[in-house]
């Protein structure tokens, strides 16, 4: 497996695989690799044959007060991981590579950015669409492989991609899960044990929504209050939890009769960890599976 440090160097391993006939594959992370990290792997390496993963903990898209300084950094095990996981290379800049002096320029995003994150995050998805945008300059002509467990980064990404006219295939691929539902997440480390099983809330308050959907639930607010108890009773804080279109990501109103698709996002705080998740309503299955009883 190769080791890039600079840009350049990313970009010609990825010009050299190209001119190989070899379709590029590229998983973009901040590291911290966990299982989740390493099925998006396998599903590049499914639809590629020379895959990038990127290590890099993105400044530009955490805000004041965030996690950016404690933000978990394992590269010696990521790298291990992303070998195993049968990745070409792994590219894990320095910030001045990616920022060097002078640099200005930044990806205004638009309306998919604005609600849900984009209220409690500010700035956040700037940032996240800069750096994906200059990956994808590295990469060029590639499949890039994202998860869904960060929906609206995923859509705003899709969004970029299709607005700039950019030679990137955009996947989305389900969100991994730990055997009780809890998505996993590189800030989970952040959990003490009690806060781990708190946790288990999340899962659960998605699908209670999933269950009385399938049952013909269409009221949007039958749909939240359920799931915003449950969370209540566990989190320190909530961000939000929201229904939205699953393509466009405006909000639907509490008072509204949903569709056959609606995606249900949250976001709660536990402790010092910002944990999110979402089903898609119509489209994915309930997180937890045979918690009858459990999850209503």
């Amino acid at each position: 497996m190769e080791f890039w440090r600079q840009p350049n160097e990313l970009r010609h391993a990825c010009e050299r695989a190209r001119e190989a006939g070899r379709r590029v594959g590229l998983v973009p992370t901040m590291g911290a690799l966990h299982a989740g990290h390493l099925a998006l792997i396998a599903e590049a390496k499914r639809r590629a044959d020379f895959v990038a993963v990127t290590v890099f903990v993105n400044p530009t898209q955490f805000g004041a007060g965030e996690d950016l300084a404690r933000y978990p950094r394992t590269l010696d095990r990521d790298l291990a991981g992303c070998a195993e996981a049968g990745a070409a290379g792994v590219f894990a800049p320095e910030v001045a590579a990616m920022y060097p002096p002078g640099e200005e320029t930044r990806v205004r995003v638009g309306a998919t950015a604005a609600p849900l994150c984009g209220v409690h995050r500010p700035g956040h998805f700037e940032g996240v669409a800069t750096v994906v945008a200059k990956l994808f300059a590295l990469a060029g002509p590639c499949v890039a492989v994202f998860g869904r467990k960060d929906y609206q980064q995923l859509q705003v990404i899709r969004r970029m991609t299709a607005d700039l006219f950019l030679p990137v295939e955009v996947v989305g691929m389900k969100t991994v899960r730990e055997p009780d539902g809890l998505a996993m997440s590189s800030r989970n480390a952040y959990l003490s044990p009690e806060q781990r099983s708190a946790a288990r809330a999340i899962p659960l308050a998605l699908t209670d929504a999933c269950r009385a959907f399938a049952r013909g639930e269409r009221r949007a607010k039958a749909l939240l209050e359920p799931a915003r108890a449950r969370l209540a009773t566990v989190a320190s804080s909530i961000d939000y939890v929201d229904l939205a279109d699953p393509e466009t990501l405006a909000i639907q109103s509490e008072d509204a009769a949903i569709g056959e698709r609606a995606l249900l996002a949250l976001a709660v705080r536990l402790g010092t960890a910002r944990l999110i998740d979402n089903v898609v309503l119509g489209e994915d299955a309930p997180p937890v599976a045979g918690a009858a009883g459990e999850a209503g």
